[in-house]
């Protein structure tokens, strides 16, 4: 039997630090049957942003959301070493900032200052620790203005960078984007492609804006069907015409 089947962290080699990010033979159906994940496996280093890139329907949301334990299939996932199971669920999810699509999935309290204080609450800190992380977490997005400001009442770009703010100030090691730049204008998606660019943390990030992937992203993998298909540099990928269109993909 492989330690993995027994969901216990395998040691690195000594001086050797762990994937950020480590996913091996990732296998997942829904109730009804449908298959969404076939054997996905995926190595993310510390630092890396990766573009996770495929048609409709290849399991690129199901992949994110196996990353902190919302959905749990066969097969082992490990965030900095740590696998992704029952007993270490309250660490993974502190490592692990997953942004949702929906902003409005993540904001739901009065004030901006009592949605980005939220995780950090229940986290048991003191109210001064709270405070400094909403600060930081508003800084880094820049909203630090907004703070006592209503989250309904902004536009979706304002929305996304709070709701960003709200992992940030859980202090993750990953942050983990479905379709981050979706329903934002012109000016917003700029400013969050800058956003990203600019935030010193390991990121998997799962688009079908291809412009921001050739920008942003020096690694890209494809997805289709439930597998990863294809997974290196992304100006290469992206000039395979061939492989692009065998995917459901087009270059930018």
């Amino acid at each position: 039997m492989l330690l993995r089947d027994l969901d216990i962290a395998v040691a690195p080699s000594p001086g050797a630090e762990p994937p950020a990010l480590l996913i091996e033979d990732l296998h997942f159906a829904y109730p009804d049957g449908h298959v969404a994940l076939r054997g996905a496996t995926l190595s993310v280093t510390r630092g890396e942003k990766v573009a996770l890139v495929g048609p409709n329907g290849a399991g690129k949301s199901t992949l994110l959301l196996h990353l902190n334990g919302i959905l749990r299939g066969k097969g082992h996932i490990a965030i900095g070493g740590v696998p992704v199971n029952e007993h270490n669920l309250p660490q993974v999810r502190a490592r692990v900032g997953l942004v949702f699509q929906n902003p409005d999935d993540q904001l739901f309290s009065p004030t901006v200052f009592e949605d980005v204080a939220f995780g950090p609450l229940h986290m048991g800190l003191s109210a001064d620790d709270v405070r400094a992380r909403v600060e930081r977490a508003l800084a880094l997005v820049g909203m630090q203005a907004y703070r006592d400001r209503q989250p309904y009442r902004l536009s979706m770009g304002e929305k996304k960078r709070i709701a960003i703010a709200t992992v940030l100030a859980m202090d993750p090691d990953i942050l983990a984007f479905d379709e981050p730049s979706a329903g934002l204008d012109p000016r917003a998606r700029r400013g969050l492609i800058d956003l990203l660019r600019n935030l010193p943390l390991t990121m998997l990030v799962s688009t079908h804006d291809m412009l921001m992937v050739r920008e942003l992203f020096d690694r890209m993998v494809i997805m289709d069907e439930g597998r990863i298909v294809a997974d290196g540099n992304t100006a290469m990928l992206l000039a395979d015409q061939a492989l692009l269109e065998a995917h459901g993909l087009e270059a930018p």
